[in-house]
């Protein structure tokens, strides 16, 4: 479930408020000239003095080992950065750059840890742990004994699901323990399988069955995490689901060459050079290209689903193709006329008339749109060619992929579908309708990601006379009038009331503007197009 952060008041300069983010920690919100952000509360005099301590930790360690003794050294940051670090890119994440046989866990950031292991890492899957081995006797893979001697050099505890700050989610994720160890040689714990690529290890837990969430949560923060390794990377999954693997199939094999793993069924262990736990995210439903190696943005994102779903739509065309070959064939069959050729030719043109294609991402239920015949009519009159879409959880993406990529504008209400937009072409118009009450989360969660992405974004308020909730309510109750009060007292009401008890009936003479917009937009884009061509 999306979870709505508020922030409806102006603050002035200087000003410092405690929000609670739903079920989540306090969070502090301090404002400025350049706007408000939010960080986790921890008094700054503890931070200055644990930052203190590791740094004189980090300076004298060399001297508090033996001169023989390789031991390396470990990092686990659990502070905000108050400031840039010199000689340090400020846009360098935390551990990205680590030597062999260290661990570093970041956990600077509000949404996700991530613990980076380099050097001997093996999987233990009974124990719910992952070893990283340290012998100063070899620089790369041995067999160890556990022995009691083995000493434990840094034991981390991280869960790889990137809502963090979301307490009641957060619970229902599994745990993982990162041990790193210097062990004697030996003969157990022995490797069943060899990789000689990193691993990825996150969770397909928590919101895992919402498209918003299993986009937003793992797919995107995959991508950003593991595209630098060009598809030369494994990927451990916690609470591994075969439907899941089923559903994203072609865009993980766009990240990895090799099958992905279930952490806790698959009891073999597995050692790999490096491995990444957790997963990074930027924002909703977007790529921060200067947070990216290579600048990837993402517009490349979007292209990696291009090359995902392209040979399964590919494979469709044809079969299309091959069943409207065969109509055709007992067309001609039954009336082999020049008449009904010439009609045939006629319509096949009329077929590839430049309309722009509309597609209305249907809801049923709850933010249903309830006179949606009379809009398809209304979008028909105003020139679009008009596709209904009513994905069902079940339906394969490729096939939502195919019609929205091949649409010039999309039209749907505030919910998880609008998700879908990612499949849109850059250029395109998108078009959400957005419910009372849901303005600050419809804006967050996919207007201004849809921007990003390059789309024209058309966002539709609609007024109380527009909302089914204008027949349960007093005109003058809150719910209508300040939906803002009501989404403060809690996400519950926001979600009994405005999510799930609430349908729309556009004003078609208001909503008629946006959909000219729309067409206009279209219009100029392919006089622009011709325009280039022509010179």
């Amino acid at each position: 479930m999306v979870q709505y952060h508020r922030c409806h008041q102006q603050w002035r300069k200087g000003d410092k408020r405690i929000e609670e983010d739903e079920e989540s920690q306090a969070l502090i919100m301090e404002c400025g000239s350049s706007g408000c952000y939010f960080k986790r509360t921890r008094p700054k005099l503890i931070s200055l003095l644990f930052l203190s301590l590791l740094s004189c930790c980090f300076i004298l360690a060399p001297h508090l080992f033996s001169p023989g003794s390789t031991l390396p050294l470990f990092y686990s940051f659990g502070v905000e950065k108050e400031g840039p670090v010199a000689d340090t890119d400020a846009n360098t994440p935390l551990c990205s750059s680590i030597s062999n046989g260290t661990m570093c866990c970041d956990r600077s950031s509000i949404r996700s840890d991530v613990c980076i292991m380099k050097g001997d890492v093996r999987t233990h899957p009974t124990s719910s742990s992952v070893f990283l081995y340290i012998s100063r006797d070899t620089k790369g893979f041995i067999d160890y004994a556990e022995e009691e001697g083995d000493e434990e050099l840094q034991h981390e505890r991280i869960k790889p699901y990137t809502r963090k700050w979301e307490t009641s989610v957060m619970d229902s994720i599994d745990e993982v323990d990162l041990i790193a160890k210097k062990v004697h040689s030996g003969i157990n714990h022995h490797c069943d399988v060899w990789h000689d690529v990193p691993a990825v290890f996150f969770s397909t837990g928590g919101y895992t069955g919402n498209v918003y969430h299993e986009f937003n949560d793992g797919i995107l923060p995959l991508f950003i995490t593991s595209q630098h390794f060009n598809k030369k990377v494994v990927f451990v999954i916690l609470e591994y689901h075969s439907w899941w693997i089923m559903k994203y199939g072609d865009v993980l094999s766009e990240l990895s060459d090799y099958a992905a793993i279930d952490f806790s069924g698959d009891k073999r262990t597995h050692c790999f050079p490096e491995a990444i736990i957790g997963l990074r995210i930027h924002d909703e439903l977007t790529v921060d290209f200067s947070l990216m190696q290579g600048g990837k943005s993402i517009v490349d994102f979007r292209n990696l689903l291009d090359r995902a779903y392209w040979p399964r739509i590919s494979s469709l065309i044809q079969d299309e193709e091959q069943e409207a070959r065969e109509k055709l064939k007992q067309k001609l069959s039954l009336f082999p006329t020049s008449e009904t050729l010439m009609k045939m030719g006629k319509e096949a043109q009329e077929d590839q008339l430049e309309k722009p294609k509309l597609v209305i991402l249907s809801r049923n239920g709850s933010r249903g749109i309830t006179n949606e015949n009379l809009l398809v009519k209304m979008a028909e009159e105003v020139g679009f060619r008009v596709n209904v879409l009513r994905p069902e959880r079940t339906t394969e993406l490729a096939k939502i992929y195919r019609v929205l990529n091949s649409s010039d504008a999309m039209v749907g209400v505030h919910g998880a579908a609008m998700t879908h937009f990612l499949f849109m072409r850059p250029g395109c118009v998108f078009i959400q309708v957005v419910p009372l009450g849901t303005i600050w989360a419809a804006e967050t969660y996919y207007g201004e990601p849809a921007r990003k992405l390059g789309l024209k974004y058309i966002g539709y308020e609609i007024v109380p006379k527009e909302s089914s909730l204008y027949e349960e309510y007093d005109k003058n109750d809150p719910v209508l009038r300040d939906p803002n009060s009501v989404n403060e007292k809690g996400w519950q009401y926001t979600k009994s009331i405005y999510l799930e008890g609430q349908k729309v009936r556009l004003d078609l003479r208001r909503f008629r503007k946006r959909l000219v917009r729309a067409y206009d937009s279209h219009i100029s884009k392919m006089t622009r197009h011709v325009h280039l061509q022509s010179q």
